[in-house]
């Protein structure tokens, strides 16, 4: 006789279930559920730091066909709260796999489901907005719905600093040395320590919450933003740090950087309905309209107008602060967001998504060039 095969369960906090098989470790964990649109590179999404708090929901129906490398890893650890898909391979076919997806996850101790339909959860999130949730390994398990119901929600949430180095630390340029900077790790993705000292730049990694007067007594010739998950406003530590630092030292961020650049310099954040999460998001670059297509994870973004006043808005460009003129130098083409900023008079600019991408697209990887130029001026 066959046996039934075990269920667990993806439980929203408006009390909407979803039913699945259990692939990853057994338990129950709880966190913001959201969808991400990548086709590939789901081992770089789940050691994201920026997925820290939030069960990721892939859209792309087949999952894990090329297994799991440590190559691909972006962080010691996984950092998502959970793993949601359609469907899910059991046995990978490449040569670069060391290890199933499903083995990887339970080593790792991330609870996740197939069978699930991604279509219908993508759809309402998409209607109701990006919400708690809990996933359980077993659906029989008791207060789901209680425990879905009083999970926290993103907005106020400082993960930054869970996520951030505890120790500073020093990684040596690849290709010959031009110029020391400093990154502050707001959990930061190791393809970004990569993409800057293949530039020629020794960095030196900080914890998020190092003063300014801290990173200056490096003397560092740039300091860059991480990304990093959560709401950026109760980042207090790390907005006082880069309002101390603009206009004195080369500035980039990216990501929940880029949010904290913002705060900085007098904008404000909001929460996205449901987030942009996925390799294929179309960028609009105001300086030329090109289209560059991106890759992001971020539920919050940008809003300008508390410096521009009255009048157009989010995408207002340019505005003034007491840093100099600020302009809108990205948008997103789905919803007008502000995807980047720039304060030239202070050597300060961000932008919203990844140009390190890993695994890609890679049409943004420029942006490291253009901070290579602004701190060496070459």
């Amino acid at each position: 006789m066959n046996r039934a095969r075990p269920r667990g369960a993806l439980v929203l906090a408006d009390g909407t279930v979803f039913r699945g098989t259990p692939v990853g470790a057994p338990g129950i964990a709880t966190g913001e559920v959201v969808f991400n649109t990548s086709m590939t590179g789901y081992q770089e999404v789940v050691t994201d730091p920026s997925y820290a708090g939030q069960i990721v929901t892939m859209t792309t129906p087949h999952i894990g066909n090329y297994g799991t490398t440590p190559v691909d890893d972006q962080a010691a650890r996984p950092h998502c709260a959970g793993l949601v898909t359609r469907s899910l391979a059991m046995q990978p076919s490449s040569w670069r796999s060391e290890q199933t997806l499903p083995d990887w996850l339970a080593m790792h101790q991330i609870v996740a489901l197939t069978d699930i339909d991604t279509r219908r959860l993508t759809r309402h999130i998409r209607m109701h907005g990006a919400m708690p949730a809990v996933i359980a390994s077993d659906e029989t398990s008791d207060n789901l719905t209680e425990l879905a119901a009083a999970a926290p929600r993103m907005g106020g949430l400082d993960l930054a600093t869970g996520v951030s180095t505890l120790e500073p630390y020093r990684v040596a340029a690849i290709t010959p040395r031009r110029a020391k900077v400093v990154a502050i790790d707001l959990g930061m993705k190791r393809r970004i320590v990569t993409d800057l000292t293949h530039r020629g730049f020794e960095v030196h990694v900080v914890p998020a919450a190092t003063p300014a007067a801290t990173i200056l007594g490096i003397q560092p010739d740039g300091v860059f933003i991480s990304n990093g998950p959560g709401d950026p406003e109760p980042v207090t530590a790390t907005i006082a740090t880069v309002r101390d630092l603009i206009g004195r030292v080369p500035i980039f961020g990216i990501c929940l950087g880029h949010q904290i650049l913002g705060l900085a310099l007098g904008a404000r954040t909001y929460k996205l309905p449901f987030g942009h999460h996925g390799g294929n998001h179309p960028v609009l670059r105001t300086a030329d309209s090109r289209v560059q297509i991106t890759a992001q994870n971020h539920g919050f973004a940008v809003d300008l107008t508390p410096l521009s006043g009255p009048g157009p808005g989010r995408r207002a460009a340019p505005v003034a602060s007491e840093y100099g003129p600020i302009h809108t130098t990205h948008i997103n083409l789905n919803d007008n967001t502000v995807e980047g900023i720039a304060c030239p008079d202070s050597k300060a600019f961000s932008v919203q998504f990844h140009p390190e991408a890993a695994p890609g697209p890679n049409d943004a990887k420029g942006l490291f060039d253009e901070f290579a130029t602004l701190v060496t001026g070459a």
